[in-house]
């Protein structure tokens, strides 16, 4: 049985990942505000509260090794450490995608895009659900509902490929529209990458729960 100073820092840790998916989820969703409505400074926010989920994350990679070295857990601790490793390197890149849409914003400012963005907020809306909900369920415990969140992810690549399609029509009908056409199209795909992080993680939350090795992807 593992000791009350272990069993503390572990909810401490799983504290922390929380926190680093709260700004995560802030970071997608303000990064897709940010090129929808042409706004500069919700990009800048992304690219500042970015640097803090880095430190957070290197803090959070430090803390598990110390605990993995000292306590040698087993187990559910064990499986529920590594789940806390695996989950904090997918939000940590989940947030560089969000730094890239950012910086698609930025270079877009004063650009009319070819169409009204409808469908890549919505991507980010799930996105932001998806990953709320998966989180909340590494505290309670309930695999099989983080299984269910996970299924949400061909709702994200249904849209994607929506985005795609049309996109690339713009582009075949009219050269002029290809440089933002193929700008939008590299935020959606960025967008469709976070879908497959989240789902990682849910993975990882499965497996710190009961120890199964789920393919969600």
């Amino acid at each position: 049985m593992m000791s009350k100073v272990f069993i503390h820092e572990l909810e401490e840790l799983k504290e922390e990942i929380a926190h680093i998916g709260e700004l995560t989820a802030l970071n997608i969703k303000e990064c897709v505000a940010a090129l929808k409505d042409h706004d500069k400074e919700k990009a800048e926010k992304v690219f500042d509260r970015d640097k803090i989920i880095d430190r957070t994350s290197h803090q959070v990679e430090s803390r598990a090794a110390t605990l993995l070295a000292l306590y040698q857990p087993m187990a559910r601790d064990l499986r529920e450490l590594i789940a806390c490793i695996r989950i904090n390197i997918d939000l940590e890149r989940m947030s560089d995608m969000a730094v890239s849409i950012a910086g698609i914003a930025i270079k877009t400012l004063n650009e009319e895009h070819v169409k009204p963005l409808v469908d890549i907020p919505k991507m980010a809306e799930i996105s932001v659900e998806m990953l709320t909900d998966a989180l909340k369920h590494f505290k309670n415990g309930d695999a099989d509902e983080v299984i269910k969140i996970a299924r949400r992810d061909d709702e994200i690549d249904q849209l994607y490929d929506q985005v795609r399609r049309e996109l690339i029509t713009y582009m075949i009908e009219d050269p002029k529209t290809i440089k933002n056409a193929s700008d939008l199209l590299f935020a959606a795909k960025r967008l469709e990458r976070v879908g497959d992080h989240i789902t990682n993680i849910c993975e990882s939350i499965v497996y710190a729960i009961d120890g199964r090795r789920v393919e969600l992807n």
